[in-house]
């Protein structure tokens, strides 16, 4: 194979989750008073990427983000996510970061873009599919106002999301929330893959869509933060975006840094 994996896409939509629990390790939970995270009113570019441990093209794609983690614009012009689809998983092997509801994610892009088909590895920027040499200029996607959006700390381990913008009180609005690991390390078990020691940077460990409330001028919803097992050595960050309701294209996103553990 060379690692372009294709499948027919499906016009269904990413499971929607509208529950309050997401994400963190207990080591979180006493800081998450002091926790603050706040785009510009600038739009920060959402780079998602669609990946797998079994798919031999796929860590060169993964190894463009983990240049990322050292720009200085991280979290504040781009916020990167990767998502491992698990349809490269078979004979008894599965990617342990792989998810169904993540191959639905990225058959509802599919649906969206008109491909017909899915692949990895996979770029959306901004909602928007991305391909070859482009992937050498991602942040080009960037585009205009997007309001302002804030995570910050509401007590215990509760944490409140608020989205501000000219329209923030006249439509509905989801907010997405992503638990990510990076300096994550692991043997791979099958596929093209098979053998290999890979690193994984802004991987996706849980994801969460949650309905917001409009409230004077904005948007709002609370969230509290369950504990998540923590590899050593690997570093925990927080990942938020908004889209209009039951929509994909983002409107802003948002995150940092949560922890870090030694090994």
């Amino acid at each position: 194979m060379n690692g372009l994996c294709q499948i027919s896409a499906s016009p269904s939509r990413c499971t929607i989750i509208a529950t309050c629990c997401i994400l963190a390790h207990a080591a979180i939970a006493g800081a998450a008073d002091r926790l603050l995270f706040q785009s510009t009113q600038k739009q920060a570019t959402l780079i998602e990427l669609f990946t797998a441990e079994g798919c031999s093209s796929c860590p060169p794609a993964e190894a463009s983000l983990s240049r990322r983690g050292g720009d200085p614009g991280l979290w504040k012009q781009f916020v990167p996510v990767a998502f491992h689809v698990e349809y490269w998983d078979g004979r008894g092997w599965k990617d342990q970061f792989a998810s169904p509801a993540f191959t639905e994610r990225q058959r509802a892009y599919a649906a969206a873009w008109k491909t017909g088909s899915v692949y990895t590895p996979a770029f959306a920027v901004n909602g928007r599919e991305w391909r070859g040499a482009a992937r050498s200029n991602l942040l080009a996607a960037a585009g205009g106002i997007g309001g302002v959006l804030k995570v910050a700390g509401a007590g215990g381990n509760r944490l409140t999301i608020t989205y501000s913008s000219p329209s923030a009180s006249e439509a509905q609005w989801d907010a997405h929330v992503a638990l990510l690991g990076s300096g994550i390390v692991s043997k791979v078990g099958g596929g093209e893959n098979a053998g290999r020691e890979l690193r994984h940077d802004f991987v996706v460990l849980k994801y969460d869509r949650i309905r917001m409330t409009k409230n004077a001028g904005s948007a709002g919803a609370q969230l509290s933060l369950p504990q998540n097992r923590q590899e050593a050595g690997s570093r925990s960050a927080l990942a938020v975006w908004v889209t209009a309701r039951d929509e994909m294209t983002p409107r802003q996103a948002t995150g940092g840094l949560l922890f870090s553990t030694r090994g």
